[in-house]
Formats: C-alpha cells, structure tokens, sequence
C-alpha cells in the first residue's frame, strides 16, 4: 500500500507525498500551483516568482530541532491567470519522511502584474522572500502509511493584489500592493464544485461571477471561461448556497448546495436578461 498527500497551492499549490505503507519509509512529495478567482477584465498576466517552499513537523519526528523542512528550492515563475478553474501546475516532486504538518512557508522572490494596454508593474515583496508567507494547515496534515492525503493552498489573487488607482480604465492604474492571501485546505474533508453558466442551451457566458457561501462566511469566488465553465476546489464539506451574477442579467441563487469530501458537485445556471 502506498500513502500519499497532495497540496494544492487556487490561485493554488500542491503537495503530494507518496511512499510505502511502514511510517519509518520516506514519503514524496509533490508541489503544485494553482490560482484563485481574479477579475481579469484588463489584466494580461499576474506572475510571481517562487523561490523556495518549506513544510513544518509537529510532534514527534522532529530532527536537529529544526521543524522546518525544505521540500524544494530553485526559481519558478508562474503566471496565475492561467492556473485557474481547476488547473494546477507541479512545482516539485521529492521523498520525506511521514508525520503530521501544520505550517507551509513560501517564499516569493518577485511580483508582477500586466494589463491589458502593456502598462507593467513590478509589485514590492513585503517579507515573502526573507522569512517566507506562513500559511497553516488546519486541521492539521498528518501523512500514514496506507493513506492519501491532499492539502490545497489556493493563492487568492483578487486580494492578493491590492489596486491604487481606478480599475475603471487602463490608465487609472497606479500599481499594486501585494499582500499575499492564501488559503490552505485538507482535500480529505473538501469537494470540488463546477458547472456552467447560460443564457441558453447555446449560449455560454464568459467573464460570469460564481460564489460559493456558508452562512456568514466570506465566499469564495471564481469566474467562468471563455466556454462558460466555472470551478472552485477546496470547498470544504457542508451545505452551500452558490450564486451566479454578470452584468447585464438577473442574478440567481442555488441553495442547498451539498459539497462532499472527495467528490464533485456540478451546478449549472441559466442567467435570464431583465
């Protein structure tokens, strides 16, 4: 038997490890990418430059007394724009030893954003490349022979970089401040959900707005392609209400959505104009 953890970072990375069934074999571990919902209408690309990616044990195991581990270095830039609706892009693949995670450290050497008028902005790391962006891992990650397990961190783009200026024209950028939201889920306990966006059988909207909410909550969000599909991963299991906007048509509202662990929810809409 073999057992294995994936991270995904929506815009988000992936880890998986994998190894045999005895807790004192190594296991492997793979990074992947992937990006979160953004409103793309005049950006052209959203890059950062990866540098470094660490992974902190908990409890026993724990070697030198360092907790950190360093599961892959080097540099890699990845354009977010196009690690979106379920796409991913693998950052590393190696062997670690089993045990519980509760702590990601990435470290970002660069930012940039380009819109759409071929204005560039290069955008100021605050402490990503010295001491790393913690993201935890709650509940915790804990990786046992005989098992799978996948951790999603999705990179949400839209607040990750923060507008000055107006939105409303190319020429009311100013730049961007980037502090780095992301967020890191267990996939054991999460489901993913996708569908499409109408207006008929034939008719596909692009650029739509779909969010995904439980109760209160902040939601999470997407937008659909150029074919009318949209995908959230990492939903975490639970009852949601989803709702579909785009200007220029109603809104509507699906509730009672159900999201269940390892699995996928499909919710189509069809947008009426007024």
């Amino acid at each position: 038997m073999k057992k294995s953890i994936v991270l995904f970072l929506a815009a988000t990375i992936v880890m998986i490890i994998t190894g045999c069934s005895k807790d004192n074999e190594n296991g492997r571990l793979v990074v992947k990418v992937t990006d979160a919902p953004f409103p793309i209408e005049l950006i052209g690309s959203a890059t950062v430059t990866i540098n470094k990616v660490e992974i902190r044990k908990t409890g026993d195991g724990i070697s030198d007394g360092n907790p950190f581990l360093v599961v892959w270095t080097g540099e890699k830039t990845l354009n977010l724009l196009k690690l979106r609706n379920g796409e991913v892009e693998e950052l590393t693949d190696m062997l670690v030893t089993p045990g519980e995670f509760d702590l990601v450290r990435l470290y970002v050497s660069q930012a940039n954003l380009e819109i759409e008028d071929g204005g560039s902005f290069e955008v100021k790391i605050p402490s990503g490349s010295q001491t790393g962006i913690k993201i935890f891992i709650n509940p915790g990650l804990i990786i046992e022979g005989g098992l799978t397990a996948e951790l999603l961190l999705d990179f949400d783009l839209s607040n990750s970089f923060v507008l000055q200026g107006n939105m409303e024209s190319p020429a009311g950028i100013k730049g961007f401040h980037f502090k780095p939201v992301i967020r890191a889920v267990n996939n054991s306990t999460a489901g993913r959900l996708e569908g499409t966006v109408s207006e008929s059988e034939t008719i596909k909207i692009a650029g739509a707005t779909v969010t995904a909410k439980q109760g209160d909550a902040e939601g999470i969000t997407t937008t659909t392609d150029a074919e009318g599909h949209y995908a959230i991963l990492g939903l975490k299991a639970g009852t949601y209400s989803v709702v579909a906007s785009k200007e220029g048509y109603q809104t509507v509202t699906t509730n009672d959505v159900k999201i269940v662990a390892g699995n996928k929810t499909v919710v189509n809409f069809t947008l009426a104009k007024p």
